[in-house]
């Protein structure tokens, strides 16, 4: 079954860097980042680890919890740890998931349920589609979802930005236009009628059109 946006996040106990954990009970009041990539030692995945490393402090300020995955074994991860931060100038203190048995990869939709076998004897090509970010709510559930291609590094700092405007928008009843950033414009949210619209925000707002009502961010 496919995973869609406020799907419960499908909870899982794996080992980690870290040692075991349930996935659940590990967010426990937080939002997560889960980002998965294809295999240990690859160059553009080295890279990604690493800024995410230098970042880390970007979302723990956001009341968010970072955990990495890759269907190789923990020991590797362990290792790979080592060449990430001669490479990038970067200590990962998030745990990483050793998902050996692919069990993560298939729950998450990153590999078919029926894919056969472990981490045995894959490559990067075979796991290239175990390459996904999911952020995942204090509430469990799934609030965003992007996969890349292998040869094309993702960018973290659209996952800050994104994570801004959910954490904005659940508290108000706003939505954030294209290229927002932290501060700009934001919309009233379409739910909102007009006479509710002048309580929540009695400064008023801007009209272009009727259902375009543009107000400065709470």
């Amino acid at each position: 079954m496919s995973l869609r946006i406020n799907d419960i996040a499908p909870n899982f106990t794996a080992q980690t860097t870290q040692g075991v954990i349930d996935f659940h009970e590990w967010i426990g009041d937080k939002w997560a980042v889960l980002f998965s990539h294809p295999k240990d030692f690859t160059p553009v995945c080295t890279t990604e680890l690493g800024y995410m490393a230098k970042i880390e402090p970007e979302f723990t300020r956001r009341n968010a919890k970072l955990i990495g995955l890759s269907v190789d074994p923990v020991t590797s991860h362990s290792k790979w740890v080592g060449d990430i931060e001669e490479t990038q100038g970067a200590t990962v203190r998030y745990p990483m998931i050793g998902d050996t048995d692919l069990k993560v990869a298939k729950l998450y939709n990153m590999l078919p349920a029926e894919e056969p076998g472990s981490s045995d004897g894959r490559t990067a090509a075979t796991n290239q589609t175990v390459r996904t970010v999911f952020v995942i709510g204090p509430d469990k559930k799934i609030k965003l979802m992007l996969t890349y291609p292998m040869t094309t590094g993702r960018n973290f700092d659209e996952i800050l930005r994104v994570l801004d405007s959910m954490q904005m928008t659940a508290k108000h009843k706003v939505a954030t236009p294209a290229n927002w950033k932290p501060g700009d414009d934001v919309i009233i949210a379409g739910s909102v009628s007009d006479d509710d619209a002048k309580t929540l925000f009695p400064q008023g707002w801007k009209s272009p059109k009727p259902y375009l009502r543009i107000v400065k961010s709470p």
